[in-house]
């Protein structure tokens, strides 16, 4: 599932001509013949990305990342593709505890990193649901391509509304996760449904994009009128957000294991429906009424602190939290030190628990 934008860079060694050093190895230990066969992929449409996630599945989940050693043989998971009501093919996947029931059901809405985050979460208790987006990961639509963020928001309100009616969780306490991106699809499905939810979780939420990341105001003007002639081109410089993103190199350089990540500049559309949705709900924080918590790296120089201190203060929820963590940057749940990864999720999980007995369903 997606995304995070990211390449180590490869030399060739000192003192040989580029015509004489070897190829360049992507991932050590990889076969040459897959590794071959992911790098020369077209990644636009989704049945190229879904050969490339199904050859790459086992090499990806067993990289040397904390959140992938933890030992969760008692959780289920379920794949599925379904049409949604725009005739878009979606890819959903949900994590559960197998042996008892779950307490509250969690609607992830991924940003620019791993769902691994998932299995922790279902691990304590929780079911949790995720969809790629249309255009992300393994859901139809051209790939990194946001035509309205609105319509996005409409596609996955309309997938998490059928998990919610499902028989087997009705009476559960549901709770929304943003992460980056994702924390600007849970505000955005907050403000269309602001009494159907029993609280939100939002880590390094896009309510603003940092100062740095933007593009300055005559290069953006630029970018405007070419949207509206070619929406769909690479135009947009960007830097490397995974070099900002994450801390620790090591797990920087294990993004480019997620090999259906979109990794290209943004797309002009993309950019700037992003960048209009982030000036909507920095208007909009005062609408903000159901119990959040919110946690958000001091150094993050993606998504700006300011403004989650910002939503914290001015969120009229008479239930909401603030955590901020010190010299942390943007991909807290992916990015860190192990231990500072932990207790993000401790407390993530922490607030959950305290919320979901809240709402006890009748057996």
């Amino acid at each position: 599932m997606p995304h995070v934008q990211s390449a180590p860079a490869a030399a060739t060694a000192a003192g040989m001509s580029a015509a004489s050093a070897p190829a360049p190895r992507r991932w050590e230990g990889v076969d040459q013949a897959l590794e071959r066969m992911v790098l020369r992929a077209c990644l636009d449409q989704a049945p190229e990305r879904r050969r490339v996630r199904d050859a790459f599945k086992d090499v990806q989940l067993s990289i040397d990342h904390c959140l992938f050693k933890g030992q969760y043989s008692d959780i289920g998971t379920k794949e599925s593709y379904e049409k949604n009501s725009r005739g878009v093919e979606i890819f959903s996947k949900c994590w559960y505890p197998e042996n008892h029931r779950i307490k509250a059901i969690v609607c992830l809405c991924h940003g620019y990193g791993d769902t691994c985050i998932a299995r922790k979460i279902a691990s304590a208790g929780y079911g949790v649901f995720a969809l790629d987006y249309p255009g992300f990961g393994l859901s139809e639509g051209l790939h990194g391509f946001i035509p309205s963020f609105d319509t996005l928001v409409d596609d996955v309100a309309e997938h998490f509304t059928k998990v919610k009616e499902n028989p087997e969780h009705r009476g559960l306490p549901s709770f929304l996760f943003g992460q980056s991106m994702g924390g600007a699809v849970a505000l955005k499905i907050h403000f269309k449904q602001p009494n159907e939810w029993d609280g939100a979780i939002l880590v390094a939420p896009m309510c603003k994009i940092a100062d740095d990341v933007i593009p300055p105001w005559p290069v953006q003007q630029v970018l405007i009128f070419m949207a509206r002639l070619l929406p769909k081109e690479k135009l947009v410089p960007q830097k490397d957000l995974a070099e900002l993103a994450f801390k620790e190199k090591k797990k920087q350089e294990q993004c480019s294991y997620n090999v259906i990540a979109y990794k290209d500049k943004p797309r002009l559309r993309t950019a700037l429906e992003m960048l209009r949705t982030t000036k909507e709900i920095e208007s909009r924080l005062e609408e903000v009424s159901l119990p959040i918590i919110i946690l958000h790296g001091e150094g993050d120089l993606v998504t700006d602190p300011a403004v989650s201190k910002a939503l914290y203060d001015k969120a009229k929820s008479s239930d909401k939290t603030l955590r901020l963590y010190k010299d942390a940057y943007h991909a807290i749940l992916e990015g860190e030190p192990d231990e500072a990864i932990f207790q993000v999720l401790d407390d993530i999980i922490s607030w959950l628990d305290q919320h979901s007995t809240k709402k006890v369903p009748s057996s």
